[in-house]
């Protein structure tokens, strides 16, 4: 009987969730990510609409291009300079957000020729809104006695959606560090056979001028008498 009143209990709070007031009682993932090439010369600003008390957290990286640096900026809704980034290739700024729209710019002027390949990740917290996370209790009802209360259910699930939104952020950041190992080395891999075709172009040439100036040495200019 017990079982039975805990089955039902439990199909009670999956049908809730069917409710729009129930959907409130999970957070959805603000979190966002976003890759993008910024040409030579060019500079590259994003907003990001925030609400009061909560948390922006920036972090970026360039992926590919000559140097893998750029500089990066963030501006506050009123527009002041928070931070200031000059000529990195990565970098992690936390801002304590109020009200507005957060304005963050990646810039490559500095680079006349070469264009970079730069991911960015944005993490949000204390976005949710201002409804009680817990008004889904009051469509639930006579279960008060069953030995696993709905609350625990509840605090699991939050907290295998908790730990699967962070494992998603890390293998984010771990394929955003691959591609970026991935592209310094082919750079390197084609520097490296540019300058072994110039080193054996020169070494040709030095062995031929040898041979050359070799046999110059043992040959008889002597003019033979008739």
């Amino acid at each position: 009987m017990e079982v039975d009143r805990l089955l039902l209990g439990v199909l009670s709070v999956f049908a809730a969730l069917c409710s729009e007031r129930f959907v409130a009682a999970f957070s959805q993932s603000l979190d966002s990510d976003f890759t993008f090439t910024l040409p030579a010369g060019r500079k590259e600003c994003f907003y990001q609409t925030m609400r009061k008390d909560a948390s922006l957290e920036i972090e970026y990286q360039v992926l590919d291009g000559s140097g893998l640096d750029v500089d990066f900026t963030i501006f506050s809704p009123s527009g002041h300079l928070l931070f200031s980034d000059y000529r990195k290739s990565d970098g992690v700024h936390t801002v304590e957000t109020e009200d507005g729209d957060y304005m963050f710019c990646f810039d490559n002027t500095f680079s006349s020729v070469s264009e970079k390949l730069i991911f960015f990740e944005l993490i949000l917290d204390n976005m949710e809104s201002e409804k009680d996370p817990d008004d889904w209790k009051e469509y639930v009802h006579g279960i008060d006695t069953l030995d696993m209360k709905l609350e625990d259910i509840m605090d699991t699930i939050n907290n295998v959606k908790s730990r699967l939104g962070k494992s998603v952020q890390i293998q984010t950041l771990l394929r955003a560090y691959e591609a970026r190992d991935r592209n310094i080395q082919e750079s390197n891999f084609d520097r490296v056979n540019f300058w072994s075709m110039v080193n054996l172009f020169l070494m040709m040439v030095v062995s031929a001028v040898q041979v050359y100036l070799v046999r110059s040495l043992f040959e008889d200019k002597r003019k033979v008498r008739t």
